[in-house]
């Protein structure tokens, strides 16, 4: 059963900005109310939030029912590296999905977050569940959860303006030629593998990623890069290596040759994160530690001496900003 609700308007404004108040909802609650056809003008279905009333207006809006489902048993542990009322910053594991979907079978981390509470208040009859950004599947690392829905919008408005940031570590062969590499192609879905994405294309969306020298393995074959993103598009980090013919150790996806490295752990690890806090106001940084495959693998091929030395927030972040 539909709840409908009717609202006059008053005085010229926004349609988003005049529902904001009137309902006490974040904007981008709205947003999800009127683009799934629940706001209407009069008898007029409404598409645009940003559509201008006019005085003496009438708004309905239908809340619809939100549907609860029940969170698959989990079969994982997810490491807590900070929580409080409004977030929580989580050390993603490799192999676990963050959203749901048709073909994803197992548990992902949207059940790990209904099992510890975390649901957002929704009026757009969808679950939320304060995810602000992802992970691929096979990626490991730092994520920021928001626990409420003021903090889910200050988060995702960092996000946008680039006042949140993460940096990524991963093994990579064969090593890139300079010390720092950048690299803007378009990135958008490939037309042969709908796996992939794929760079250059005319239907892309522009992406930048920055990559750092961190240190050599010991037999020259493979190297640790530190990587930053300027955007975030789809499996990015993935996709600029592959166009400049290298990839990620245990990426069978934009690997060379997928029979040798068959495995969804992908050395790829956000390493840091770090975002202005939605209550305190100041900048927080959070760095998560690598799991056992990734360890044992740095240990096996690297110097552990020059490891010590690069791999920390501080000379990460002081070596992007140094180039950048």
């Amino acid at each position: 059963m539909l709840n409908m609700q009717e609202y006059l308007c008053e005085n010229s404004q926004r349609l988003d900005s005049f529902l904001a108040k009137e309902i006490g909802q974040t904007r981008s609650q709205i947003v999800s109310l009127i683009k799934n056809g629940c706001v209407f003008l009069g008898d007029k279905k409404v598409s645009k939030p940003g559509v201008k009333l006019k005085e003496g207006q009438v708004i309905k809006v239908e809340f619809p029912k939100m549907e609860k489902k029940e969170a698959l048993a989990v079969d994982f542990d997810v490491e807590v590296l900070y929580e409080d009322d409004d977030v929580l910053v989580i050390n993603k594991p490799s192999g676990v999905t963050v959203h749901p979907a048709p073909s994803v079978k197992d548990a992902t981390l949207v059940d790990w977050l209904k099992h510890k509470g975390v649901r957002l208040s929704t009026i757009s009859g969808e679950e939320r569940h304060g995810i602000v950004h992802r992970l691929d599947k096979g990626t490991s690392g730092a994520m920021v959860i928001a626990k409420n829905n003021e903090a889910h919008e200050f988060l995702s408005k960092q996000l946008q303006d680039k006042t949140m940031g993460r940096y990524y570590l991963a093994v990579v062969t064969p090593p890139l030629k300079d010390d720092v590499t950048i690299i803007e192609s378009n990135i958008g879905r490939s037309s042969s593998n709908r796996l992939k994405m794929a760079c250059g294309l005319e239907h892309g969306k522009y992406a930048k990623t920055m990559f750092k020298h961190l240190a050599l393995s010991e037999d020259d074959k493979t190297q640790l890069i530190a990587c930053k993103l300027f955007t975030g598009r789809t499996h990015q980090i993935r996709v600029h290596l592959e166009s400049i013919n290298r990839h990620i150790l245990g990426d069978h996806i934009y690997a060379k040759s997928p029979k040798i490295e068959k495995t969804e752990h992908i050395l790829l690890h956000a390493f840091l994160i770090y975002f202005v806090h939605p209550r305190t106001k100041e900048r927080v940084y959070f760095t998560a530690e690598f799991d056992d495959v990734m360890k044992e693998t740095l240990e096996k091929k690297f110097d552990l001496e020059i490891l010590n030395e690069v791999i920390t927030p501080e000379y990460i972040i002081h070596s992007f900003h140094a180039d950048s």
